[in-house]
C-alpha cells in the first residue's frame, strides 16, 4: 500500500515540474447542489489533467540506463499527453501506444511534443503491444499499475487535503485507479474522518466490475469516456480501493456529458467528461449521506474539444 510518506517524497520530486492547482470553492456548484463544495482544478495542470504528475514522478525516479532507452507507455489520452511534454521536458525518448478510438486532438498533442505514437485496434491491443516494446527494451510507464506513479497523482490529495476547508465526502474519477489510489491514500492518512467516493462511466467499469468479482478482471469497453477507458484494474489499485473507498458508482456517458456542461454553466470550468460524471454521481452522495455535506471534487482534467461537446450533446439530445 502508498503511504503518505510515499507522496510526500513524491511531492518533493515533483516539485518545479507540475503546478500547484487551485483548490477553490464553487459558489456556483454550491447552488446547483445545495450543499458546500469546493474543487481541486486539475484541469489546470501541465497538459490539461493531473496525469503530469505521475509522469513526471517516475521519469524523475528512473536511473540514466532507464532514461536512455526511452520510456513507453499505453494511453486512451491525457497519460501519453502528459508523459510527452514531461519526456520531453527531462530530453527522454518516449513512445506511447493509443487506440484509434483516442482523440483526434489527444494523438496530435503527444506527437507536437516529439513523442512517437503507435496506434492499435483498442485498449487491450495497445496493452499487449506496450508489453512487446517493454520486451524489446524500452522502459515502461504504466499509467496506473506503478507505485511511483500513483504516490505521483496522490500528490492530489496531499494538496487537497491541505488546501480545501472541512469536507465529508471527496469525489474522484476512476480509470485505471491511479488517481483514487493515491488520493485516497493521503486523504485517509491526512483526513481519516472523511469519505471517498470512486466514479466510473458505463461501458469503462473495470473497478466497479473488480469489487464484484473480488479483484481484477478484463471488462468490455463502449463509453465515450476514453480517458476513463482502462480493460482492467491492476491489483494495486483495486487493493487500495477496497481498503480505502466507501463506494464506486457508474453513471451513463450521457449524465457525464451533461455534468461537462454543467461544470461549464456553473462551475465556469470548461472539463471532459471524466470529470463531468463527478456531478450527478454526487447527486447519489448526498441522497445517501444526507444533510451537513460538505462535498470536494477533483476537476481531473480538461482535455475536451468545443468539436467533441457539440457531437456528444447532439448524439444525446441535450441541446
Amino acid at each position: 500500500m502508498i503511504g503518505i510518506a510515499d507522496i510526500e517524497a513524491a511531492a518533493e520530486r515533483i516539485a518545479g515540474h507540475v503546478v500547484r492547482t487551485p483548490t477553490a470553492a464553487s459558489p456556483g456548484l454550491s447552488a446547483l447542489l445545495g450543499v458546500p463544495v469546493t474543487a481541486k482544478l486539475e484541469l489546470l495542470q501541465r497538459t490539461g489533467s493531473f496525469k503530469a504528475r505521475g509522469a513526471a514522478a517516475k521519469l524523475l525516479s528512473l536511473g540514466e540506463a532507464e532514461r536512455a532507452a526511452g520510456v513507453v507507455a499505453v494511453s486512451g489520452g491525457n497519460h501519453g499527453i502528459a508523459l510527452a511534454a514531461m519526456a520531453r521536458a527531462l530530453e527522454v525518448k518516449a513512445t506511447v501506444v493509443m487506440p484509434r478510438s483516442a482523440p483526434a486532438r489527444s494523438v496530435e498533442l503527444v506527437e507536437s511534443s516529439g513523442a512517437t505514437v503507435q496506434l492499435t485496434d483498442g485498449m487491450e491491443s495497445a496493452f499487449a503491444l506496450m508489453t512487446r516494446l517493454r520486451q524489446e527494451g524500452l522502459t515502461p510507464v504504466h499509467p496506473f499499475d506503478d507505485p511511483v506513479v500513483i504516490a505521483g497523482q496522490g500528490t492530489v490529495g496531499l494538496e487537497f487535503a491541505a488546501d480545501a476547508g472541512d469536507l465529508t465526502d471527496v469525489l474522484v474519477s476512476i480509470g485505471g485507479g491511479g488517481l483514487i489510489a493515491g488520493v485516497a491514500a493521503a486523504l485517509r492518512a491526512l483526513r481519516p474522518g472523511v469519505r471517498v467516493w470512486g466514479v466510473e462511466t458505463e461501458g469503462a467499469q473495470a473497478m466497479s466490475e473488480a469489487l464484484a468479482a473480488g479483484g481484477p478482471v478484463p471488462v468490455a469497453l463502449s463509453s465515450i469516456v476514453s480517458t476513463l477507458s482502462a480493460p482492467a484494474v491492476s491489483q494495486l489499485t483495486y487493493e487500495h480501493v477496497s481498503e480505502l473507498v466507501t463506494e464506486v458508482l457508474v453513471v451513463p456517458d450521457r449524465e457525464a456529458v451533461l455534468g461537462s456542461l454543467a461544470l461549464a454553466d456553473h462551475a465556469k470550468v470548461w472539463a471532459e467528461p471524466a470529470a463531468g460524471c463527478l456531478l450527478p454521481a454526487a447527486r447519489r452522495v448526498l441522497e445517501r449521506v444526507g444533510e451537513g455535506a460538505r462535498l470536494g471534487l477533483v476537476v481531473c482534467g480538461g482535455n475536451v474539444t468545443t468539436g467533441d461537446m457539440i457531437a456528444w450533446t447532439e448524439r444525446f439530445g441535450l441541446r
